[in-house]
């Protein structure tokens, strides 16, 4: 059986889209998952303490959100422009998204904050996008806080009052499209409350594109190819990583973009963690092998998703479902702003998936 984007469909009423945060950071409920059974429960997110204990290592991704919504004017025509940062690609060279983009051709020149900063378009790219060269006086991290807006999703309507709200408290390396989203219910002293229990942290860094909201578009998720995101992790955080794997202990993901690039290492050393930075698209669906995960915490995903894809290769397609389907009976607040699982292992044969599956899931992946 191959399976298809419908098979990870299901009904969410629209008012159940967080617009807004929990008024506290721990404010939000917890659906605790059990992916060998299936059976879960519900709390809040403080519960998640009791489900962690000595040794086990928690990875958080400190990317960190830039302002990346620039609002200028074209110098040619005055016209509008919207300018929508993707990554940096060297020096002052960023890939974009500009809107309109029939109105964004090579060769001219956008405007921001009357001078402060300006945009040159110097290439157009096949899916869309632009390739912009920047000019400006000073700091440009420092100008781009200035001028820039927070680039909530395309889902969240309400204006933000407070960015912070969605920055993780531990966010650190600037160069996000988005939030690493499972990290915002953390508070610096919940975090230190795990680590005087005994639990260790680790950080790593991926860069989360705006690929990430984008839709399935093909029938086959075999036909699906992700966009890449640049990840990095350093030698200190890999050998504590390694050395709890060595010795037994869990390795528990905050969030998607963490499993990502602990499977990018897994899949590439065959099962160890090496410190090292990259790119990956890495398409993680039923009939995935697990490397390095244990269990994560995660927010819950739009329907016929990446997201819901991979939370399902990790506790099986009907157990994600069916765990849905009581988070929408009972209001749990979905996507960013949203509350969020806590999803344990061990890592089990699902009977859905055939060997077809299997064999699919490896290709995709072939590095």
């Amino acid at each position: 059986m191959t399976l298809s984007t419908q098979d990870f469909d299901f009904d969410l009423p629209e008012e159940l889209i967080a617009q807004s945060p929990s008024k506290e950071r721990l404010g939000s409920r917890l659906l605790q998952l059990d992916a060998q059974s299936g059976a879960y429960k519900d709390g809040y997110f403080p519960d998640l303490a009791d489900q962690l204990v000595s040794g086990d290592v928690l990875v958080l991704n400190n990317t960190r959100v830039l302002p990346a919504r620039l609002y200028g004017v074209k110098e040619d025509t005055g016209g509008h422009q919207e300018v929508l940062l993707l990554h940096n690609i060297e020096g002052d060279r960023w890939e974009v998204l500009m809107k309109p983009a029939r109105r964004a051709k090579v060769g001219s020149t956008v405007d921001f904050g009357h001078g402060k900063l300006k945009a040159t378009i110097v290439e157009e790219l096949e899916h869309g996008g632009r390739i912009v060269e920047f000019s400006y006086q000073g700091i440009f991290m420092e100008i781009l806080e200035e001028l820039g807006e927070m680039p909530l999703p395309p889902y969240i309507k309400q204006h933000l009052d407070n960015p912070d709200r969605y920055q993780t408290v531990y966010a650190k390396e600037n160069g996000s499209a988005a939030a690493p989203t499972a990290g915002l219910h953390f508070t610096r002293k919940f975090l230190d409350q795990l680590q005087e229990k005994g639990v260790k942290i680790a950080y790593l860094t991926l860069h989360v594109g705006l690929g990430t909201f984008r839709p399935v578009s093909v029938e086959n998720i075999d036909d699906h190819h992700m966009h890449s995101e640049f990840y990095r992790l350093d030698e200190k955080n890999a050998a504590l990583i390694q050395k709890a794997k060595e010795q037994g202990k869990r390795i528990i993901a905050v969030g998607t973009t963490s499993i990502r690039t602990l499977e990018t290492i897994g899949t590439k050393h065959q099962g160890q963690v090496k410190a090292e930075s990259g790119w990956t698209d890495i398409f993680i669906a039923p009939g995935y092998e697990f490397q390095l995960v244990d269990a994560f915490i995660t927010n819950f995903h739009l329907p016929k998703s990446t997201l819901i894809m991979l939370v399902s290769a990790f506790a099986g397609r009907s157990h994600v479902l069916a765990a849905y389907e009581h988070a929408v009976q009972s209001g749990y607040r979905f996507f960013s702003f949203g509350d969020a699982m806590f999803i344990k292992g061990p890592q089990f044969n699902d009977p859905e998936i055939s060997l077809e599956d299997k064999a699919a899931a490896q290709k995709r992946n072939q590095l």
